[in-house]
């Protein structure tokens, strides 16, 4: 019994690996009886090419860069246009485009990094909040979608590329909470596809 009491007064001190514990067990058992299938046939022949953004410290209040350190994301630029094919369509990412990656809880970042194992969802999704649609390689798009449709779409994008369902559903869920936020911001400034 001393040894339990032991383990689970560790397990509280230390709630967050206690929590990543859990989710990696969940997402084994779940993936044992899983059966994988193609969701978007999403496919690129190369990593994006993406530069980090300067995290815009440098010229403010001595706490204004702290916050801003702590709390701000890092973003990222496309360097050359990206490439991919989804649903069967030859798909394309414009050079100049700029995201988060996914946007992951920062007590999460250091297992789950938002250009990690969620990248190429997360980019294609953050294209498709932005606007509200996404650009075919020949420059018309697939028409308007809705938040739920991109938020499905980054969920099975991730599925097909890193095969952990559990994680990306996990993710999706968040996105499905919360993501809310991010399109309305987008709808309200109304960004159009070569602004």
């Amino acid at each position: 019994m001393e040894y339990l009491k032991i383990i689970l007064d560790l397990a509280l001190q230390f709630w967050m690996f206690t929590l990543v514990a859990i989710l990696i067990l969940l997402g084994y058992v779940y993936d044992k009886f899983y059966t994988r299938t193609v969701l978007t046939g999403f496919s690129c022949e190369k990593m994006p090419v993406m530069k980090p953004l300067r995290i815009p410290t440098k010229g403010t209040s001595f706490f204004y860069a702290i916050w801003l350190w702590i709390m701000t994301v890092r973003n990222w630029e496309i360097e050359e246009d990206f490439h991919y094919k989804l649903y069967g369509q030859d798909m394309v990412i414009p050079k100049g485009f700029q995201f988060d990656g996914a946007s992951v809880p920062k007590f999460l970042g250091a297992w789950l990094s938002p250009v990690g194992v969620l990248l190429l969802g997360g980019l294609v999704h953050d294209y498709g909040y932005k606007y509200a649609t996404l650009l075919k390689k020949d420059g018309t798009t697939i028409g308007p979608k809705t938040q739920q449709w991109m938020d499905k779409t980054f969920r099975d994008i991730n599925i097909d590329v890193n095969g952990f369902k559990w994680l990306n559903y996990l993710a999706w869920y968040a996105l499905r909470a919360g993501g809310f936020v991010a399109w309305n911001g987008h709808r309200k400034r109304n960004a159009k596809i070569g602004e």
